[in-house]
């Protein structure tokens, strides 16, 4: 009792590439400017779908709420990443680390549900045009989106209450950039099966459950489009899905790949690495993926500009 009440009151130390300090400077600037174009490029795509009337559509409603996952979820990890390297102490307090773990984990959570419901509704836009607005009325997308929140506020809770209570003898370092489920038990001086098999569950849950749903979603809108002729048929459809589909791989495969296999096949600092392009690139590409590839959000970004521009003259 007295070696769990003594984690409660120490401080964490965040490893993160210390032992490697030529690469901490680089590690900080990448970091940094991609942190740069996560806030504005997330920041752009919620304020544009809010004020443009045309892209109050469940697309767009789901696109905005992804984004500012991402915001969140970035932001709950990196300013801290950078204090830590540009500052001579690497701590985390221990709530702060709670508070880290417990975030990162929701926010990410949420995310793998939420890109479900995004294929759905790209399913229900491409298989079943005349219908897609009786599909995706307001309420049922509102609720598709709630669920997604509490699922991984849910999960988190599950997960960060029996991670935090595992026994750690004394032991303060985290090796890894931030406080992250794999890192935090393999500082557990016991070896826990329940929370083996809690990880592996709401891996299945979170993970391969939304990913096949996807996948389904995918299979199906392929057979659709197989059956239109028109090359602008074939264009719109892969200009809608096409952004979709390349964030879901991206964070799909780096996260499955963490989380879905045994932990004693990936070196640390590979698993840092895999870590860093899911947390700080991903959410820093997925604004600039739908930008670059969606004529709508372009319209709409030119729209807003130009309004601007005409109240700034009037």
């Amino acid at each position: 009792m007295e070696i769990i009440n003594e984690s409660f009151r120490t401080d964490f130390i965040l490893l993160g590439f210390s032992d490697q300090p030529q690469l901490e400077s680089i590690i900080s600037v990448v970091v940094s400017i991609f942190y740069i174009v996560t806030l504005v490029g997330n920041t752009t795509i919620i304020l544009v779908t809010y004020l443009d009337t045309q892209l109050h559509t469940p697309m767009y409603f789901f696109l905005s709420n992804l984004s500012f996952l991402d915001l969140c979820y970035t932001t709950s990890i990196i300013p801290q990443m950078l204090v830590n390297i540009w500052g001579p102490k690497k701590s985390i307090t221990y709530g702060g680390c709670v508070l880290q773990f417990f975030f990162a984990l929701d926010l990410g959570a949420t995310e793998c549900l939420l890109l479900a419901v995004m294929a759905y509704d790209r399913y229900a836009a491409v298989c079943q045009p005349l219908h897609y607005t009786v599909i995706m009325h307001p309420e049922l997308c509102q609720k598709m989106v709630l669920t997604s929140w509490l699922g991984g506020l849910g999960s988190a809770l599950i997960l960060c209450s029996l991670t935090m209570k595992l026994p750690r003898c004394g032991n303060r370092e985290v090796d890894n950039f931030f406080c992250e489920t794999p890192a935090l038990i393999k500082m557990a001086c016991v070896y826990s099966r329940v929370i083996e098999i809690v990880v592996f569950t709401l891996g299945v849950v979170f993970l391969l459950v939304p990913l096949s749903l996807i996948l389904i979603s995918y299979g199906v809108i392929t057979r659709a489009v197989m059956r239109i002729k028109s090359a602008g048929g074939w264009k719109k459809v892969l200009n809608t899905c096409g952004s979709h589909l390349t964030v879901v791989t991206l964070f799909y495969g780096t996260a499955i790949y963490m989380y879905m296999k045994p932990q004693n096949t990936t070196t640390q600092e590979q698993g840092k690495f895999f870590t860093l392009f899911y947390t700080v690139i991903t959410p820093s590409l997925n604004p600039l993926i739908y930008t670059l590839r969606n004529k709508d959000v372009k319209n709409a970004v030119k729209r807003t500009l130009s309004i601007e521009k005409c109240s700034a003259k009037s």
